[in-house]
């Protein structure tokens, strides 16, 4: 017979969260994690199994959070209403589109992150560098996963393009419809590991879980032909159980991902060109018309690109102007 916290280590359960549990909590309280979100009702599973529950927390004011897919939340034996969220290891979130004062929670909790991208027209690199900053900011180690590579004549291209972003980072081309091809990613899928997917729209995400899971539960749609984009298929954050015992977190593509502030992750991606900076005469060197700039020599020489450059400034702007959003008007 499976204990409790045999069925909890299945969800994700650590010692971390146990940990925060207070006597008085253990003796009231259910943990549980939040499995899916919709508009006004979670789904939650726990040794209970799967519920729906209402998202806020009894008590709580106006400025707390409302769980997010991935969380661990504490809810009452009786009356099944959310108690308190249990802190995070960790939390993936994005500037909210069309409001700078506004962030928007992605997921919470994340043991790894598949950075998905497709081996045609859509892929970026300027985008994928932007899915990895957010990873090393929230400290989370990231795995580019290539897909599509049945439309290519040449996916060691995109997997080259993928590497040179950063020393040391793991890229994996798969054809997202093939088991066989799929299964080199079960590495990172074991008992109680929460997998994260991110991606713009139409990079396979939704093919891609269906083939892990061995299902083909969530809906797909073709690429357009014109461009190699896709739409969105995925429109609500939730998590999806592997035979493996692990768990996928799906997301809703993003194609456009404002970053929230991410000094750290910048810093981490960009190092080659930090690490360069060091050396301008200045210290306040904006590696313009500046004397002695040691960047643009490097750009000059060689050693770093330009587009590279533009990449890391356009990101540390944006960084910037995250610290310091705009006061809104009353």
């Amino acid at each position: 017979m499976t204990s409790a916290n045999e069925i909890l280590e299945t969800l994700g359960w650590r010692p971390y969260f146990a940990e925060q549990m207070t006597d008085d909590e253990v003796a009231t309280c259910l943990p549980v994690r939040v499995m899916t979100v919709h508009r006004g009702k979670i789904s939650v599973a726990g040794t209970s199994g799967q519920q729906l529950i209402s998202p806020y927390i009894v008590g709580a004011g106006p400025s707390d959070a409302h769980p997010t897919v991935g969380d661990w939340l504490l809810i009452d034996r009786s009356t099944q209403e959310a108690v308190r969220i249990l802190e995070r290891l960790n939390l993936f979130k994005r500037r909210a589109p069309g409001d700078p004062n506004r962030e928007q929670m992605i997921a919470a909790n994340v043991d790894t992150l598949f950075v998905v991208a497709s081996c045609n027209q859509d892929f970026s690199v300027a985008r994928l560098e932007r899915y990895l900053v957010l990873a090393r900011e929230v400290g989370v180690k990231p795995v580019v996963v290539l897909t599509k590579t049945d439309l290519t004549d040449d996916p060691e291209k995109f997997v080259a393009a993928a590497s040179a972003i950063e020393p040391g980072l793991r890229v994996e081309p798969v054809n997202g419809r093939d088991p066989a091809s799929v299964a080199r990613l079960a590495a990172w899928c074991g008992k109680g590991e929460t997998v994260a997917l991110l991606g713009s729209s139409g990079v396979g995400k939704s093919t891609l879980v269906n083939t892990l899971r061995g299902s083909s539960s969530i809906a797909t749609q073709a690429i357009r032909p014109r461009d190699d984009t896709g739409r969105h298929t995925t429109t609500v954050r939730e998590m999806h159980r592997l035979d493996h015992g692990g768990w996928l977190l799906d997301t809703p593509g993003m194609r456009e991902l404002q970053l929230p502030q991410a000094a750290a992750g910048i810093a981490e991606i960009f190092d080659d060109f930090i690490l360069v900076a060091e050396q301008c005469r200045f210290s306040d060197c904006a590696h313009g018309a500046e004397p002695d700039c040691a960047v643009r020599a490097a750009i000059a020489d060689g050693t770093l690109t330009a587009d590279r450059f533009d990449r890391w400034q356009k990101l540390a702007a944006e960084d910037s102007a995250a610290a310091n959003p705009p006061k809104r008007r009353r």
